[in-house]
């Protein structure tokens, strides 16, 4: 089967303009839309406008195509998705996250050009509570192959056993079948062959095989190989995949080769922030490596399926993945959303995730949904058995489960639901969105503002909701359908599950990060709950200002025009982690040294505006030029029994850690911050420091790789440093940048209310720091130049080979 990418030479224009431009995919189209304050997006969406998206590609087929089967893959679409060939329409897909196919055979014109077109409408708004990023966003491959042929995704591999190591191949073949074919089965190591055997059903044994896990990520190929009676090729198709088992139980947890494995989760988006939903190799790779850096061993994509890229990366560098399937179900969070194709559409989406996903060894659970009301009621039950039954029968080797939320079934039980059933859009579509209520009452009857309100203003109450026997009356029918039960924000039943639900296995599948310490507590004294992944790892666009720390009284309540981002993740959009990630590490005992973060010191007597899903503001940086004097709060974070903070080694004295931290009032002042932590005795177990800026502060241009190829993207980060290399939070300004020898995709800082677009050469910096993103497009070098208003320039080059 030959298998290439399909991305290059792209026509793009939109319903709205009409102006043509070549492209080249993944490509956002929605992120090249213009934002403004009447986006009916609103601020759950970054207040982008959508837009009818078209893509055109001309092509002449070739020669070797004759007599053989021809299909486009789409790794994902947003949304609506119409593909036609030459005027004949080939495939059309609802959802804007799982892969679908286009089979071109019959509508290809051999020796002469073709047109395919792709139109996909995200015109209608709102259809999500995030921002979604729209058109063609993630890859396109092209397969060719013979009539008789392996079909897309036809090779599964499932682990038997592991001492000895014990793999399954199954291979699905489709067409008309070859008199004397056989099958031929190539286990490589490396590029060499390991193991071999034969059938389209084959079990193989690996020689001194080495399992994969998150720890020790080791992968193996698969290769089959279709031939007929003269032992001639018809067909060959390739796999990655890994040698490992997993394994679940209340009294052992979840098992991973037969060990015992806790989950230190995070939850993430699917956008990649100044890319928008731009899905790129080197973005997913980036991010998983970051949030491991950090100590996460597991992501929940959330709330759609994963991009092929991501789960790449997570099988690579060794991250466990939930991978989820849909945010909403029958009923409609928005009125525009996937509900209106749900019952038609979801069975297929779910066996497209699964089929395609079911080979990567970093997958370890899926997820049929997030925070949906349909199970109180008999036919979400039947819509949930229904999709457990479809998951365990493509793939029985991994646990399903999903994000249950007890405040919204509980209330849901109660006919107080928050998600409207199918009637809101006319609201909207009927012209009167206005008359009604001042325009609120859509709003509210979408669901997002008003949860996501109940949620900022109960806080950790919200742990507590679930505790009600209502509550438990209200979720009990669902969770005992799923193999693991996900409690989004529900800590409070975790301790009493054991007794009142006994067998129960529990993962904390959306959680507060400021949590960690209690929740963590639980996972590792509860052997029935196997992990906590919090909201969220990374920060996003769109749901704007829901974790926003801020001194501009702007909180998710009175939310406008221009905020952005969430501002919930705690590695924000450039890949900087801040003190909670630090906090969850310290928790997790995956950080060796003490942290020192600080809370913003240029904002003084301005009270910080709070979100509840945000346990701090604080970062590591003791650099604030002009702030002398100004009061702050400094967080340490440490395992150990007290902790001393020193500035320009005066003691400012000793602390208690409780809960692994402690809070220190001082008063901002150039030179160095110490940390120090003590065990019960006084002896110390670590320390660490900051220090701060000195002389003048520069630009500074730096590129995170030194070399790349034709076609790959490299992140360049743009930071004001002082003379002596230190970052300066405090002196902020406006940059610009010129690119040579490639295109500058993306240009953005962690601000979270920007007026620039990410698709300009020109930003703010945030707290000291920027980041562009440059794809090199020849040979020979990739140059920035950075520019500030006061004439600094500073530059830096990418080798390109």
């Amino acid at each position: 089967m030959r298998d290439e990418l399909w991305n290059e030479g792209w026509t793009f224009w939109t319903g709205g303009e009409g102006v043509r431009r070549t492209v080249r995919l993944p490509h956002d189209a929605m992120l090249y839309a213009q934002r403004g304050p009447e986006s009916p997006a609103k601020d759950a969406g970054g207040y982008f406008y959508g837009d009818v998206y078209h893509y055109e590609k001309r092509f002449v087929p070739r020669e070797a195509w004759a007599g053989q089967e021809v299909v486009l893959v789409f790794d994902g679409v947003y949304r609506n998705a119409t593909v036609t060939l030459n005027g004949t329409q080939v495939a059309w897909h609802a959802y804007g996250y799982t892969p679908f196919s286009a089979r071109l055979t019959e509508a290809l014109l051999p020796g002469c050009e073709n047109v395919l077109e792709v139109v996909a409408d995200n015109s209608e708004l709102p259809n999500a509570r995030w921002y979604t990023g729209g058109g063609i966003y993630r890859d396109v491959r092209l397969l060719v192959a013979p009539m008789h042929h392996i079909t897309w995704q036809g090779v599964q591999v499932d682990t038997v056993s592991t001492d000895p190591a014990v793999v399954r191949v199954r291979t699905e073949l489709t067409g008309p079948s070859v008199v004397g074919e056989r099958v031929r089965v190539e286990i490589l190591d490396k590029g060499e062959v390991v193991a071999r055997g034969e059938d389209a059903d084959a079990t193989l044994t690996i020689p001194d095989a080495r399992l994969w896990s998150a720890e020790r990520p080791e992968l193996y190929v698969c290769r089959v190989t279709l031939e007929d009676a003269t032992g001639a090729v018809i067909d060959v198709a390739e796999t990655t995949f890994g040698v490992r088992t997993l394994a679940w139980s209340a009294e052992k947890g979840f098992l991973v080769n037969g060990e015992t494995v806790l989950l230190r989760g995070a939850c993430v988006h699917h956008d990649n922030g100044m890319l928008g939903a731009a899905s790129y190799d080197a973005s997913e790779e980036r991010k998983v490596r970051i949030l491991k850096e950090q100590g996460f061993n597991a992501l929940r994509s959330s709330h759609n399926p994963a991009s092929p890229a991501l789960l790449e990366a997570c099988d690579r560098l060794g991250m466990y993945v939930i991978d989820e399937t849909f945010d909403m179900w029958f009923q409609h969070k928005n009125p525009y959303d996937y509900a209106t194709d749900f019952e038609a559409c979801h069975l297929d989406d779910v066996r497209a995730m699964i089929e395609r996903d079911r080979n990567h060894p970093s997958v370890v659970m899926y997820s049929i949904g997030n925070e949906v009301s349909e199970p109180v009621k008999p036919h979400g039950l039947e819509v949930a058995q229904n999709m457990i039954d479809l998951a365990h029968r493509l793939d029985p080797s991994r646990p399903v489960t999903a994000g249950i939320n007890f405040m919204v079934l509980m209330m849901a039980s109660s006919g107080k639901g928050l998600y409207d059933e199918g009637g809101l859009a006319k609201d909207y579509a009927d012209g009167n969105r206005a008359e009604k209520d001042g325009g609120r009452r859509a709003e509210r009857k979408s669901g997002s503002l008003l949860f996501n309100t109940m949620m900022s203003v109960l806080g950790k109450g919200i742990n507590r909701m679930g505790n009600s026997k209502k509550a438990d009356r209200a979720t009990t029918p669902v969770l005992d359908l799923l193999d693991v039960c996900g409690y989004n924000y529900a800590n409070g039943r975790y301790a009493k599950e054991g007794s009142v639900h006994p067998g129960r296995i529990i993962v904390g599948s959306e959680t507060y990060p400021q949590d960690i310490a209690d929740n963590w507590e639980k996972v590792e004294r509860l052997s029935y709950v196997i992990g906590d992944f919090m909201w969220t790892g990374w920060d996003y666009l769109g749901e704007a200002a829901i974790g926003s720390w801020n001194y501009e009284g702007v909180s998710m309540v009175n939310v406008r025009y221009p905020w952005l981002l969430s501002g919930a993740g705690v590695v924000d959009i450039c890949g900087r982690p801040d003190a909670q990630a630090a906090y969850a590490a310290t928790v997790w005992g995956a950080r060796e040294k003490p942290y020192l973060g600080v809370r913003p010191v240029n904002h003084p007597g301005v009270r910080v505006t709070k979100a509840a899903w945000r346990g701090t503001n604080a970062f590591d940086s003791w650099s604030w030029v002009s702030c002398e004097g100004n009061k702050t709060t400094v967080e340490v974070y440490g395992r150990g029994e007290t902790a001393e903070l020193l500035v320009n080694g005066r003691s400012c004295g000793r602390r208690r850690l409780k809960k692994f931290r402690a809070l220190f009032r001082v008063r901002y002042e150039p030179g160095t911050l110490t940390a120090v932590v003590y065990d019960r005795t006084g002896k110390e177990l670590g320390r660490s420091e900051l220090v701060s800026a000195t002389g003048a502060v520069r630009l500074d241009v730096r590129p995170e790789v030194s070399c790349v190829r034709v076609g790959e993207i490299a992140y360049v980060a743009i930071e004001l440093r002082g003379e002596n290399g230190v970052l300066e939070s405090n002196a902020d300004r406006r940059v610009t940048l010129e690119v040579e020898g490639g295109e500058l995709l993306g240009f953005g800082s962690a601000q979270p209310n920007p007026e620039e677009s990410y698709l300009s050469s020109e930003c703010q910096t945030w707290y000291g720091r920027a980041v562009a993103v440059v794809r090199a497009s020849e040979r020979g070098q990739v140059s920035i130049t950075a520019r500030d208003a006061t004439g600094q320039v500073a530059s830096a080059a990418i080798e390109v080979e």
